[in-house]
């Protein structure tokens, strides 16, 4: 068995040459043949999806052509260990590869799966969407722009239908946790009664199931299967603006829900009455029970995030790291977390820690689509504001050393801040030529370098600007 396996390692890295065979086969290990099937094992999930996809063929007819009893070859997610025909994890002398043992790739940065009693049942019908599984409580990560909503969704989960949070209705930008938050609604109710049927669907899949119940002329069975319902939750109800009919049936169909002690939860990109398009009377019933919104993040709270899913995954990410992709990556958890999972699976797959350096390679794009765009107006008017002048002194013909220096830190910041040409510079700066910008862009650094005072100054504007 130790032989033949040998021996289709060895095709396979003659087949597929010694790169791409380093990259996806190396960390195959064989687990043994039970009756017609060859186990093999790989460490991620990741792996053993690419594998399976493009290699499990020939596998399958290696392994026939060794040994024809073998029919089937079968792909698991186990960590290597040193046995039948198991190969080094990586080659003498080179680094030893980054271990996370985390359950796949794509997964890295989410919590294990749950336990198959809180899988999601069988859902009712086609238009029930299944319940994400790491999308629970116990995986959200809190903090001040999440906290009222976290708690009002936590008190929907223990009570449904409680006075005063029926609907529930969450409101924020995308990737700050709506969805999450809804799922793990869900999932507590299931938990805590398996008999109370809980509905999840977008508000394009409502819509998509009334217009085919419509086409099909059973709106009835659609109308009594979604108003069978103890919790209906709609994510995304922005899609229905503009949309009547649909609005109209969903009112309906809310309505009939709250006359039955039923639970809903909605959520949406803006606030109910910031919601154009929505007519009057369901946007009022939408206001009338709790309303939450998830704010942007915080520093603090993006910080507690990645922290939070390195731990999940087992991960080990330098803090430095973690304080740049916090720093960098303000504007959704979402992006937040394709970022880390992006330096994971780079460790992963070429077997080199997570650095900075490495963080800056792999992310570059990222970085720099996150990079505050700085102007020169934005520039002048907080050099102005912090030496205590009037903006128009940036522009001014005055020579005055109180006046003259803090135009020169003006222009030599926007030389670092921002991607003008010396001449456009100087044209912001009272028509000035580009030899002035040159001028003050030495000076200042000279200054910078010769007096720490200044230079903690300079430092200190350019990173109230940056931020």
């Amino acid at each position: 068995m130790v032989a033949c396996w040998a021996r289709i390692r060895g095709r396979l890295r003659d087949e597929v040459g010694e790169v791409e065979y380093r990259t996806w086969l190396r960390q195959m290990t064989l687990h043994g043949i039970d009756g017609e099937e060859a186990v093999i094992l790989l460490p991620t999930r990741f792996l053993r999806d690419w594998v399976n996809s493009h290699y499990g063929d020939r596998l399958r007819a290696l392994w026939q052509a060794e040994d024809g009893a073998v029919r089937r070859v079968e792909i698991r997610v186990a960590q290597a260990t040193v046995g039948a025909g198991a190969e080094p994890a990586y080659a003498e002398g080179a680094a030893a590869p980054l271990r996370t043992e985390a359950p796949g790739l794509a997964e890295s940065l989410a919590p294990p799966p749950r336990p198959p009693e809180f899988r999601t049942p069988e859902p009712r019908s086609d238009w029930v969407v299944p319940l994400e599984a790491r999308f629970t409580f116990d995986t959200f990560v809190v903090g001040k722009p999440n906290e009222f909503a976290h708690a009002c969704a936590r008190r929907v989960a223990e009570r449904p239908a409680s006075p005063g949070f029926n609907p529930l209705f969450l409101y924020g930008g995308v990737g700050l946790g709506k969805t999450h938050l809804m799922h793990a609604i869900a999932w507590a109710i299931r938990e805590g009664d398996t008999h109370r049927t809980v509905a999840y669907m977008s508000a394009e899949k409502f819509m998509y199931r009334f217009i085919a119940a419509l086409r099909s002329q059973s709106t009835m069975e659609f109308k009594e299967t979604l108003r069978a319902v103890d919790v209906l939750m709609i994510d995304d109800l922005q899609f229905l603006i503009g949309k009547d009919n649909t609005q109209e049936e969903f009112f309906h169909t809310f309505n009939a829900l709250v006359d039955q002690g039923k639970q809903i939860v909605v959520s949406s990109d803006k606030p109910p009455s910031d919601l154009a398009g929505i007519e009057d009377r369901l946007r009022t019933r939408l206001g009338c029970g709790m309303v939450a919104d998830l704010h942007a993040t915080t520093y603090e709270l993006r910080l507690s995030i990645l922290q939070a899913k390195a731990a999940a995954a087992q991960v080990l990410v330098p803090a430095k790291v973690m304080e740049l992709l916090a720093t960098k990556i303000t504007t959704n958890v979402r992006e937040l977390e394709g970022a880390l999972n992006r330096l994971v699976a780079h460790a992963n797959l070429f077997g080199r820690p997570i650095t900075i350096d490495s963080a800056h390679e792999v992310l570059h794009d990222v970085l720099r689509a996150h990079e505050k765009r700085v102007s020169i107006e934005e520039i002048q008017r907080k050099v102005a504001e912090h030496y205590n002048l009037r903006l128009t002194d940036m522009v001014s013909a005055r020579r005055a050393r109180n006046v003259a220096r803090p135009r020169q830190v003006a222009m030599y910041l926007a030389k670092q801040l921002t991607q003008r040409s010396l001449p456009e510079i100087g044209r912001r700066f009272g028509n000035r030529d580009h030899t002035t910008v040159m001028h003050a862009v030495s000076r200042v650094s000279e200054l910078m370098a010769a007096d720490a005072g200044f230079a903690e100054d300079v430092t200190l504007l350019r990173k109230m600007l940056e931020t």
